[in-house]
């Protein structure tokens, strides 16, 4: 018999041990991704430093959406400011869009595709 809502809640181990997980098995896709170059593609960047701005800055005007994590610089407020500055050039050169996601996120994207600022919610 299943546990109720408040056995789940009351123990996480339960929880964790009925939750059911689907592996995915991406290997057989990668050879036709490989294949087919793509219009646009979702690109993740890490900050360190106003070094990385340039590669960022490069695959923002090729076209492509780039999800960059700034937790290793966000706590310093000059280097935070002076990216956030320049991204938005970007954007406004390239009539994108830019985000930020939950803390350390930013969303920059092209023209023609816009960050929704709704999140996603479940109904039941």
């Amino acid at each position: 018999m299943p546990k109720g809502f408040l056995d789940k809640l009351l123990n996480p181990q339960a929880r964790l041990e009925e939750e059911e997980y689907i592996d995915l098995d991406l290997a057989e896709y990668e050879d036709i991704l490989d294949e087919e170059p793509a219009a646009l593609y979702v690109k993740i960047a890490e900050f360190t430093g106003v070094n990385d701005l340039p590669e960022i800055k490069k695959e923002i005007y090729n076209g492509n959406i780039v999800i960059t994590d700034v937790a290793l610089i966000k706590n310093d407020k000059i280097v935070m400011d002076r990216v956030v500055k320049e991204l938005k050039q970007v954007v406004a050169d390239i009539r994108g869009d830019i985000a930020m996601a939950e803390h350390d996120l930013i969303i920059v994207t092209p023209a023609n595709v816009k960050v929704d600022r709704k999140k996603l919610v479940r109904k039941y």
